[in-house]
């Protein structure tokens, strides 16, 4: 019953956008009652869990965020209050995910099952992935359309297409380090080929022009990491294939530089205000060094831009000015956490274990890319977005620590006399000198 409950919630994390439930009742709905039920499920196992005692590598940091947050939601109860139940709602998405990371840690499973339960967090990827490229081929790829831009399950329309590449280019990067570095397991490379043609179509369906370089980069720190020679070859193959690409992509990207009436080169219209927005962001935070409170930004940035009521289009200046410095710096020690993890899976990938040093290395770059995804982005508070990201962080830090719990213990000390070895290899010696069995360690 666990079991199933955990891989229901991997699926569900990235689906609730698309099916959603609502009781009617405030704080009560299917995310939230799953979250419980799983919860409770956990807790009532009585047997002792195998990690029971190590810490949570990321604990502190999400404690600390999660204090920052709370100050926030206060200042934006006291300074500018609005409706409550909106805000503790915003405030329980936004504790919501970080909390999935505990939850897989301790989900009590055993090694299989806790590698069962990664594979179905990669399933759900590719699986979204096929909803991005049915969408995309169902629109069209033959010349670009804002409106017809792919967000898979993550929003009903092109308006939710960049959460969805944000989304596709974090995972993308796991599937390159299965393909990188498990040769010799034939099936799951053409399991993990097939996944990067899934998530990479899926990226260029969605239109999003950060996706398309957060995309490249991951793939081209894969490619460096495994072999230099190996990334330049491909590199340069993949610039000679730019011209296969669907006219549409190239479309998109041309659009970042367009032409004035006057013939000058200038930035599109999307990529402007951007720069305005975050530039009244500062003033924002200019004129409320603590902050303006928690999801205050579309409220407040009309004050002080002629963008009224946008998203600030970067988590990390959105953070800045509803959170202060003490918010933007929690936000910061969560990553630095982040990363110390991925150092602690690459650390500790067993000898000739080609699966667990791909799953390591792979979700390094997935992090880097959860980084990149918030400077032209704001997903980071988003379930559905970033849900199975922290699922896969508690899963894959349970996954290292179990590997490291099934390590034999190779025993150093040992009470044999290694003269009594010799003379068993060498019962000749015996003969020749009689007193050598008599004599011990510290005998004369």
């Amino acid at each position: 019953m666990l079991r199933a409950l955990l891989l229901f919630q991997i699926l569900y994390t990235v689906y609730q956008g698309h099916y959603s439930f609502e009781t009617g009742i405030p704080g009560v709905n299917l995310p939230n009652m799953l979250f419980a039920v799983t919860l409770v499920a956990i807790l009532a196992r009585s047997e002792k869990d195998a990690l029971q005692g190590e810490p949570a590598l990321l604990k502190s940091a999400i404690v600390v965020f999660f204090a920052a947050l709370l100050q926030a939601f206060v200042l934006a109860q006291m300074a500018a209050p609005g409706d409550f139940m909106l805000d503790v709602n915003y405030l329980r998405n936004a504790l919501v995910s970080p909390l999935l990371y505990f939850m897989y840690l301790r989900c009590r499973q055993d090694l299989a099952t806790t590698r069962l339960l990664i594979i179905a967090v990669l399933a759900v990827a590719a699986l979204a992935g096929l909803q991005a490229v049915r969408q995309g081929l169902d629109y069209g790829i033959g010349t670009y359309n804002e409106t017809h831009r792919a967000s898979g399950p993550f929003g009903p329309d092109y308006r939710d297409a960049n959460r969805a590449g944000i989304y596709y280019a974090m995972f993308l990067p796991m599937f390159v380090g299965l393909a990188l570095f498990m040769r010799k397991q034939r099936l799951w490379r053409l399991a993990a080929i097939a996944g990067i043609g899934l998530l990479a179509m899926a990226v260029l369906v969605t239109y999003s022009r950060q996706s398309y370089f957060i995309a490249i980069a991951g793939a081209a720190l894969l490619l460096l990491r495994r072999n230099i020679v190996l990334a330049v070859v491909l590199g340069a193959a993949l610039v000679s294939m730019s011209g296969l690409l669907p006219e549409s992509v190239n479309q998109r990207v041309a659009e970042t530089k367009q032409r004035d009436t006057h013939g000058a080169e200038v930035l599109d219209e999307s990529t402007t205000s951007r720069w305005e927005i975050w530039s009244g962001a500062i003033a924002m935070w200019s004129e409320h060094p603590l902050g303006v409170g928690l999801n205050r930004f579309k409220t407040q940035i009309g004050n002080y831009s002629s963008h009224k009521g946008y998203d600030a289009h970067n988590f990390y200046v959105l953070t800045l000015a509803e959170m202060g410095v003490q918010g933007l710096a929690a936000l910061l020690f969560v990553f630095y956490a982040l990363f110390r993890l991925t150092g602690f899976l690459r650390r500790n990938v067993p000898d000739d274990d080609p699966e667990a040093r791909a799953l390591a290395v792979g979700f390094t770059v997935t992090t880097i890319s959860a980084a990149l995804g918030n400077l032209y982005g704001s997903p980071f508070l988003e379930n559905n977005v970033f849900g199975t990201y922290w699922i896969l962080c508690g899963l894959l830090e349970r996954y290292m620590r179990l590997k490291q719990e099934s390590r034999p213990t190779v025993t150093q000390a040992t009470d044999e006399d290694p003269r009594e070895s010799m003379l068993e290899r060498f019962p000749l010696l015996a003969r020749s000198q009689p007193g050598l069995r008599g004599r011990r360690g510290g005998e004369p």
